[in-house]
């Protein structure tokens, strides 16, 4: 078998794979049936934070880029949804105990200035990224938050 068949015949067997891969399907929903009852209460300011730079993994209401159902790129972004929302969905705060609330205050300061927004996910929404001000801002807010909680 030479080199141009032995090559084109990788590539179909890739295009196979690619294509029985799109009916494995994780179905975590983008949107979520939603109470605004629910959703997190905070000024202005902070919600513009909140829904630039978290809401994508961390709410109800998750934007649907063009990869989202397109495997494996699906996969991997429905997963980090997945993931997200079960450390914290702001559209669902008011059914939090005051315990998880509480935790989620005080892990927000840290969680900010190591590893959110995820860097895999700054790649392509690079308007997400928390500037120094905003990430003051935030650990200011949540330690306001933490003390109405108490």
């Amino acid at each position: 078998m030479n080199f141009k068949k032995l090559l084109s015949s990788f590539w179909f067997w890739v295009l196979i794979v690619l294509i029985g891969s799109q009916s494995i399907s994780m179905n975590i929903l983008a949107k979520l049936k939603k109470n605004p009852k629910e959703e997190i209460k905070a000024p202005e300011e902070i919600m513009n934070i909140l829904k630039r730079s978290c809401y994508d993994c961390h709410s109800s209401e998750v934007k649907e880029p063009f990869y989202y159902n397109i495997a494996p790129m699906s996969w991997i972004v429905q997963q980090h949804v997945k993931n997200g929302r079960r450390v914290v969905n702001f559209s669902k705060w008011y059914t939090y105990n005051k315990d998880k609330q509480l935790k989620v205050m005080d892990k927000l300061p840290k969680s900010i200035i190591i590893r959110m927004p995820m860097p895999s996910y700054l790649w392509i929404h690079k308007e997400s990224a928390l500037s120094k001000y905003e990430k003051e801002l935030l650990t200011k807010w949540s330690k306001e938050i933490k003390e109405k909680i108490k």
